[in-house]
């Protein structure tokens, strides 16, 4: 797929948050959350360097120029806090079956938030946004076998189990959603 990108990534407003693009002065509580051993115990399965939270910004930034689709930081709309990221990608990544024609979904809140229901406002309002936006047909997401609550969350907005495979040496459930398949309401607005 081609894409001319975007220079920044839209604004998506949902009931309790404001999805908005990665800055510079995000690097401190994105290093927070992807340093902190128990929200990545089931992601990479150990905390990242700053450097490494680094290059994963880089990386959301050039997905969006690069593909038109990426990564949202999360934030509270009532208090503009941090509360997570989650969003779209092609990581290219060497699994097996392929997810060539999948774009990729992934979310990671901060504990303080968890509980809340909104990783699944976040993941809603991003579904929408990609079946009216996205040239892709399917969404993909791998979620280690022992992350329950994101295995829920998973098939709470619509998708469904496609296989188990490993990946990096590590279980892995694939799930894919087609795509406008019902994601569940959401009361969100791009602008």
């Amino acid at each position: 797929m081609t894409h001319s990108g975007f220079s920044s990534p839209p604004e998506i407003l949902t009931a309790r948050l404001r999805l908005r693009g990665h800055r510079v002065d995000d690097l401190a509580a994105c290093h927070a959350l992807w340093g902190d051993i128990d929200v990545v115990r089931h992601i990479t399965g150990k905390p990242a360097t700053r450097e490494e939270t680094w290059g994963r910004l880089l990386r959301y930034a050039g997905h969006w120029h690069m593909l038109g689709f990426g990564y949202w930081v999360l934030e509270d709309r009532a208090t503009g806090a941090f509360v997570g990221e989650a969003g779209l990608a092609d990581y290219r990544r060497d699994i097996v079956p392929s997810l060539s024609d999948h774009a990729e979904i992934g979310w990671l809140v901060s504990p303080q938030w968890h509980g809340r229901g909104l990783a699944s406002e976040a993941v809603r309002a991003i579904l929408a946004w990609g079946d009216a936006n996205l040239a892709r047909p399917c969404v993909a997401c791998l979620i280690s076998p022992d992350n329950r609550p994101s295995l829920r969350l998973a098939e709470r907005v619509g998708f469904r189990v496609w296989t188990q495979t490993i990946y990096r040496g590590d279980a892995v459930v694939l799930y894919r959603r087609d795509g406008n398949a019902p994601a569940g309401a959401t009361e969100a607005s791009s602008t």
